[in-house]
């Protein structure tokens, strides 16, 4: 578990709770299109979306093409740079180490994730690579926002494929 004192529920601004909203309406798109259903969007400093994503690696034929990649390929083209400063990402799941490598890059301030990832989040589940103090860059987080309503589409979606998986193979 990471140790960030970000992830004070306190923290948590109706804002956070508003663009969460928004986050699990992308992965609900990335549901309906058979992908796993994560939403992320990016807000820049003055509280306007400037790009959004849900994952789309079977899609594209891209593994890059996860919701925060592809909210961050948004952004980065909405506001014609690859830095990112001041700016919040939301996504409904704990980032993962490329995801995080790519949020790092950009120099997104503030990350806002909703359901914790238990086998590949790096926000503090598996590793804490925002706590590193060898790499340079250090986006503040704030973990758990809307985490029943994030991780319930996550386990919906796995048990609705594990059904349909079951059905087909008997």
């Amino acid at each position: 578990m990471s140790q960030h004192p970000e992830f004070d529920p306190l923290l948590i601004t109706e804002a956070d709770l508003v663009h969460m909203a928004r986050a699990l309406d992308l992965g609900r798109q990335a549901a309906a299109v058979g992908e796993v259903p994560v939403g992320a969007l990016i807000v820049g400093p003055d509280g306007q979306v400037v790009g959004e994503g849900y994952n789309q690696p079977i899609l594209a034929h891209d593994p890059t093409a996860h919701a925060e990649v592809m909210a961050l390929r948004a952004a980065g083209q909405a506001l014609n740079n690859y830095r990112l400063p001041g700016c919040t990402l939301y996504v409904t799941l704990e980032p993962c180490a490329m995801c995080t490598g790519a949020i790092m890059h950009a120099r997104i301030a503030r990350v806002v994730f909703g359901a914790r990832d238990l086998k590949t989040g790096v926000a503090g589940s598996v590793l804490d690579l925002y706590a590193e103090p060898r790499l340079n860059h250090h986006a503040s987080i704030v973990g758990g926002v809307r985490a029943e309503e994030c991780g319930g589409l996550l386990a919906s979606f796995c048990a609705a494929r594990r059904k349909r998986a079951a059905g087909t193979s008997s």
